[in-house]
């Protein structure tokens, strides 16, 4: 027995077979005839499709024909015996089309036109077609059945058109859960055979040989027919008989089948068991009604259910989510402000995490909550339930006001939170800003007090009373500068207290011991102020020359600190002009040196007077001046070093003028040459560039000239080595560029390389061409001829052609080029794609397409003629006519003849000539 996934495929290549034998023969009845049809698509095809477990391969089969046979005549008499008539024979029976036009009428309840009484065959096809016109007028699309073939008592066309009839009226409007016809049938037969034993309905064929399916059938509906418990699996007519006579005797239910045909047919015929299976399906009717009504209102009571389970969710959900943002809402109203920042930023840390963590999951909630509200809406509305009226508070829009109210208090959190942050690192920085200038202020006043008070110029000379006063002028100055910073200090301890700062008493107290000890400060500098100042006009005199002292000499010792180093710089210079103004400058420093000397002498002056008045007035104070360090002889001696270097730095930059001279001829040496090696490699490229183009004279004159330009490039490397020794020496004096030449020794390299390359090629490619001239029996006009093409077809002038050139170029020389045909010569001149043909390349491919090239047929017969007309040749008449180098080769490399007449050592010349050109196996 095959297994259902067998028969399935056998079912679907079946029918596909007999599907397009049945469209072939709707085509014909198309041509003949045609029918009315409605708006119902009820096809006939779309039927037979649905059969998707139809063994096909029955269609012929004598078995299946005989069990179609009584099953549709037994159920054409289940209708016809209402109307007190019945058939015995089905394709005799129905000729004249009088009973099938009855049968239609019993079965749709409808009454069909008036029949054609005559008894010619017009007249049993005008019956038929009435029959059949009706059934097309049902929406049923009667492929392949027409009326000629009922007359003619065609037994499948007639078998055909029944059971078109019962799936139109008995099967069609079968439907459960949305399927129709088979499926539904089956769908029916499956639930209800579902819960007994050894019962399983896949199909209509071999599900239903042992007669069980049938009996549950019955007993589901009919338990107190059939005691269902004492059948057994391996007694199928048992049960089959048993199914069929309790079907007939107390279901109304004709038999329609015999149990032996059942049993003994591999695959019963699924029509026969669909029809015979349909009828349980109306007599059974009733009950199925009240098993549909009980499953309406289990369906109803689920949906009932599902809402109510829905509307207790949303309740819980929604409970909870208001009670979350209740216990929410008061946390973000608090707006208690902490003293520091890092407990303001923990704060905000928790706001984070609740945006973060805690936030998200309800907002899934809130939207998940408004999803189930909005689906129990459309379940309640779709199944005309009143719409859902969740309890007092727990609307849609309280939930939403209740999120709104979170989301404007959560807003104003963060905004007070930011706030307050934005307050403390104000505060922070501000204190932070009061500390350090605090901090500053003090240490700058640590001591400033014990100074003022001091009576130091009491017991000081005139320099140091003036420098005490300018001294003191300097810290007045100081503490007018350190004003700004006390009254900052002052400012930043208000803006603190006005903002609240947790420590703002400490603030204070350390702004009032700044505040106490400044205005201490300024009673004791003007105190002071007034006794230098009466010192000061004692000692004017000296104070004055000394001060004038240190304006000039600092000027002075700067300018001969900057001499001195200028004069000991080490310069870098990389040409004659750099060096020839440096020289300058320092003939411009040696001008200024006589003015520099009067400058030092008067300033050597002012401590003479200095030293002439002390004598005068007979003081006895130190003599050193308070406002410089720079004394005498440090001046003196910083001039001589001065005097010194000026020689020094004259000598160093004419060795440097002497280098630059030097390096400036090493330049214009190498500039000369090379002005001269690179236009003459330059020159060279050119002309045997150019010799390529004009093809002047014979491929020898060619190669002769190539040749002595060869030589006259070879000749030519001294000059090239030459150059090369300049460009050493260059390279070891650190001469980096040359305003001489724009010839780089890399440009001379490459270019000469370049040049043996290009000559050498060239060479290559005249001798290439000869060897293929004499190979293949070109002459010289045609290889200039082909030199000539290239020229001109290689527009961009770089020694190859595009694709679209070669196109053109060959159309030029006669070919008739196709696609398929150009494709082939690409791939013989580019075999690489390259997109690029080259010149070789191109004479390669001409000289194949236009000379003599020898052939294994001539080479044959040429070994034909040396053996004397023989098949084969033997060893000693390749030795006698060939040179010996190349009769070993051969008489090494021929294979044995194997042909009649078998001579010793023959050698088969034929398959060693097909050979040569690749034209066998050897």
């Amino acid at each position: 027995m095959l297994t259902q996934v067998e028969n399935r495929r056998v079912t679907q290549v079946e029918n596909r077979r007999v599907t397009q034998v049945e469209s072939h023969i709707a085509t014909q009845m198309e041509e003949s005839s045609q029918y009315n049809h409605h708006n119902y698509e009820y096809e006939l095809q779309e039927y037979m499709l649905q059969e998707d477990d139809w063994d096909r391969d029955l269609l012929l089969d004598p078995a299946w024909e005989q069990q179609q046979r009584k099953t549709f005549t037994a159920w054409c008499n289940s209708h016809l015996r209402k109307a007190g008539t019945q058939i015995e024979n089905i394709e005799d029976d129905f000729r004249n089309g009088l009973k099938l036009m009855l049968l239609l009428e019993v079965i749709s309840g409808e009454r069909l036109s008036k029949p054609d009484q005559g008894k010619m065959r017009f007249h049993k096809i005008a019956n038929v077609n009435k029959a059949l016109d009706y059934i097309a007028g049902k929406g049923v699309k009667l492929v392949s059945i027409g009326a000629e073939e009922i007359v003619d008592g065609n037994v499948k066309m007639t078998l055909g058109m029944i059971w078109t009839i019962i799936l139109r009226f008995a099967i069609q409007d079968i439907s459960i859960e949305e399927t129709s016809a088979k499926e539904g049938l089956l769908l029916w037969c499956q639930r209800k055979t579902a819960p007994y034993r050894n019962v399983n309905v896949q199909n209509f064929h071999t599900s239903w040989k042992d007669g069980l399916a049938l009996c549950a059938l019955i007993h589901r509906h009919r338990p107190d027919l059939i005691d269902y418990s004492k059948l057994q699996k391996d007694d199928a007519l048992y049960n089959l008989n048993l199914a069929f006579e309790i079907a007939e005797k107390e279901l109304d239910i004709p038999k329609m089948l015999d149990p032996e045909d059942i049993v003994n047919t591999p695959k019963p015929d699924q029509r026969a068991l669909m029809t015979y299976v349909s009828c349980f399906y109306h007599a059974f009717a009733g009950a199925e009604q009240a098993e549909m009504a009980a499953n309406r209102i289990c369906k109803i009571l689920g949906v009932n259910q599902e809402n109510e389970n829905s509307m207790a969710d949303y309740e819980k959900l929604a409970s909870e989510l208001l009670q979350w943002i209740q216990r929410t809402i008061p946390w973000l109203e608090n707006r208690t402000s902490e003293k520091t920042m890092q407990a303001m930023q923990q704060k905000l840390e928790d706001f984070r995490a609740y945006r973060r963590l805690h936030k998200p999951p309800k907002i899934q909630e809130k939207c998940q909550l408004e999803i189930n509200f909005n689906t129990l809406q459309t379940k309640l509305r779709i199944s005309n339930r009143p719409a859902y009226m969740p309890s007092e508070g727990k609307m849609v829009s309280d939930i939403a006001s209740a999120w709104q109210r979170l989301e404007q208090v959560e807003k104003g959190y963060e905004e007070w939170l930011l706030s307050e942050i934005r307050r403390l690192e104000r505060l922070e920085h501000l204190a932070e800003k009061f500390r350090q200038k605090a901090t500053t202020q003090e240490i700058w006043s640590h001591g400033k007090d014990q100074t003022l008070v001091q009576k130091d110029y009491e017991s000081v000379t005139l320099t140091e009373v003036r420098a005490l006063l300018r001294k003191h002028e300097a810290f007045e100055s100081d503490l007018a500068a350190h004003q700004d910073r006390v009254e900052q200090i002052a400012a930043i301890a208000q803006e603190l207290n006005e903002l609240d700062y947790h420590n703002a008493a400490g603030i204070n107290e350390r702004c009032q011991k700044i505040c106490d000890k400044w205005d201490s400060f300024g009673t004791l500098t003007q105190k002071r102020r007034e006794a230098l100042e009466r010192t000061e006009k004692l000692l004017e005199t000296i104070d004055q020359l000394f001060l004038e002292f240190a304006k000039r000499a600092s000027p002075f010792i700067n300018w001969v600190e900057g001499a001195m180093e200028d004069l000991q710089d080490m310069f870098i210079v990389h040409s004659i002009e750099e060096i020839q103004n440096l020289v300058a400058a320092h003939e411009q420093f040696k001008a200024t040196l006589p003015e520099a000397d009067s400058e030092r002498q008067a300033i050597l002056g002012i401590l003479n007077e200095v030293q002439k008045i002390m004598q005068t007035y007979g003081i006895l104070t130190s003599v050193a001046n308070p406002y410089t360090t720079i004394s005498y002889e440090e001046i003196n001696a910083k001039w001589a070093r001065v005097k010194q270097l000026v020689p020094q730095r004259d000598s160093a930059l004419q060795e440097e003028v002497v280098r630059q001279h030097s390096n400036e001829r090493l330049r214009r040496q190498f500039a000369s040459q090379a002005n001269v090696v690179g236009p003459w490699i330059q020159h060279k490229m050119e002309a045997i560039g150019q010799s390529s183009i004009e093809m002047s004279g014979t491929l020898e004159d060619q190669m002769n000239q190539l040749k002595q330009c060869e030589e006259v490039i070879i000749n030519y490397k001294p000059n090239v080595d030459k150059l090369e020794g300049e460009h050493q020496l260059i390279q070891e004096t650190l001469i980096f560029d040359n305003k001489h030449t724009s010839y780089t020794m890399e440009h001379i390299r490459v270019g000469w390389e370049m040049l043996l390359t290009t000559v050498a090629r060239t060479i290559n490619e005249i001798e290439t061409q000869i060897l293929t001239r004499d190979a293949k029996g070109i002459t010289q006009q045609q290889m200039n001829e082909f030199r000539s093409s290239f020229n001109h077809f290689d527009r961009k002038k770089n020694g190859a052609m595009d694709p679209d050139d070669l196109r053109a170029c060959l159309i030029s020389m006669g070919f008739d080029l196709g696609e398929a045909e150009f494709a082939r010569i690409m791939n013989l001149i580019d075999p690489n794609n390259t997109g690029k043909v080259t010149f070789p390349s191109f004479i390669s491919f001409m000289t194949r397409e236009t000379a003599d090239t020898d052939t294994a047929d001539q080479v044959v017969a040429s070994f034909r003629i040396l053996a004397g007309d023989k098949p084969y040749i033997l060893p000693e008449e390749l030795r006698r006519e060939l040179p010996p180098k190349q009769a070993e080769y051969c008489i090494s490399s021929m294979p044995p003849y194997r042909g009649s007449p078998s001579v010793p050592g023959a050698l088969d010349y034929a398959s060693f000539s097909t050979a040569l050109y690749g034209e066998s196996d050897l």
